[in-house]
C-alpha cells in the first residue's frame, strides 16, 4: 500500500534505498542464502523478502533491520545518523553559541 509519505519521498531517498535493497541481494547471493532461508529465518513471506531486495520504502525499517542483522550487517545501521559525525547539525549548534559569555562569579551590585 503507497502512503502519502511513499509517494512524496525524495528523489535522494528513494534512490538510497534502491541501492540498498541491491545490496541486500547481493549480500544474501554471496551468503549462498535463498529467498526462502531468508524470508524463513526473517519471519517475513518471500513477497516482503521481494520487496526489501527492490528497497521498497512500505516495508518497515525494523523487516530492513531484521535482514541486514541475518546478513552480518548490522553495524552499520546504527551508525547511519550517527551525531558525532552529523556535520551539519554540528554546524548549526556551533552558530548557535553566544558571542559573549559573562563570568558567573561576577557579583551582583546591591549584595
Amino acid at each position: 500500500m503507497k502512503t502519502r509519505a511513499t509517494q512524496t519521498m525524495p528523489k535522494a531517498a528513494r534512490a538510497a534505498l534502491v541501492k540498498l535493497g541491491e545490496d541486500i541481494v547481493v549480500a544474501r547471493k554471496k551468503r549462498r542464502i535463498s529467498t526462502v532461508s531468508m524470508a524463513e529465518r526473517a519471519f517475513i513471506s518471500r513477497g516482503t523478502l521481494a520487496k526489501v531486495e527492490k528497497g521498497d520504502p512500505s516495508v518497515s525499517m525494523g523487516v530492513y533491520a531484521t535482514v541486514l542483522s541475518i546478513l552480518g550487517l548490522i553495524e552499520g545501521l546504527g551508525e547511519v545518523a550517527d551525531r558525532s559525525e552529523d556535520s551539519l547539525g554540528l554546524d548549526i549548534e556551533e552558530d548557535r553559541l553566544p558571542q559573549k559569555v559573562q563570568s558567573r562569579s561576577r557579583k551582583r551590585t546591591g549584595q
